[in-house]
């Protein structure tokens, strides 16, 4: 029988009863049609799962009792973080899953020079909750305990003025730079690598970049797509300093 994960945002423990939240609940008995006695899985987020079982499938409600704890040991020891410039629609939301399923612990949509996307304060709330959400479901498939952090959408400068100097190896794709992926050395500190979005980054962004100790990153003689050059570049750096 598959293994059917949910993220609740409870604090589960064995010996204790919840009702699922709506969503849920919901994606339980209408779409999974589980019913009472069925086992699933739930995880909050704090890098363990809970064995549960269902004990009540009602109209509005859908009763679990929690049983075991099981810590997971499948986050990369390689800590990534992800500056995405924000892409339009869909890409966004397949670089969101796919970035979480290959192991970043954080991810920072970025407005830089030539982002085609505009967040004004409603419609940034609405898209952060959803790409949070996105990354939820990308743990229940992928196996994660973790979610990655993803902040609000940030003007680049603006978060470069508020990076951290905690001796993360600051890395920008860019199609002229000349270092490779096999060359980099990482500490425990992990990375940053930022993405530009539809356009590519800006001479601004590159300088503002440069100035703030970013170096370039090549992938290869291709120009790739931006819902396709952080996940491969991700990728290789996982098999190259992370999960491989």
């Amino acid at each position: 029988m598959r293994n059917i994960r949910i993220h609740v945002d409870l604090p589960l423990a064995a010996g204790t009863e919840w009702s699922l939240p709506a969503q849920a609940g919901e994606h339980v008995a209408r779409v999974l049609r589980l019913v009472a006695g069925d086992p699933l899985t739930l995880f909050n987020g704090d890098g363990s799962d809970y064995a549960a079982t269902i004990q009540n499938v009602g109209k509005r409600e859908v009763a679990v009792r929690v049983g075991a704890r099981q810590e997971l040991a499948n986050e990369s020891p390689l800590r990534l973080t992800l500056a995405q410039g924000v892409a339009r629609g869909e890409k966004m939301d397949l670089i969101v899953q796919k970035a979480t399923e290959l192991g970043v612990v954080r991810i920072v949509p970025l407005l830089t020079e030539r982002s085609e996307v505009k967040l004004d304060a409603t419609r940034a709330e609405k898209r952060l909750a959803h790409w949070r959400a996105v990354a939820a479901s990308a743990c229940e498939q992928s196996g994660r305990a973790r979610l990655p952090e993803i902040v609000p959408a940030l003007p680049l400068s603006g978060w470069l003025h508020s990076l951290a100097d905690d001796g993360a190896l600051r890395l920008a794709l860019l199609p002229e730079a000349t270092r490779a992926s096999r060359e980099l050395r990482f500490t425990a500190a992990g990375g940053v690598l930022v993405v530009g979005p539809e356009g590519g980054l800006g001479e601004r962004d590159i300088s503002a970049l440069t100035a703030a100790g970013f170096a370039g990153l090549r992938l290869g003689p291709r120009i790739l797509r931006t819902e396709t050059a952080g996940l491969a570049a991700l990728a290789a750096l996982q098999a190259l300093h992370g999960d491989g």
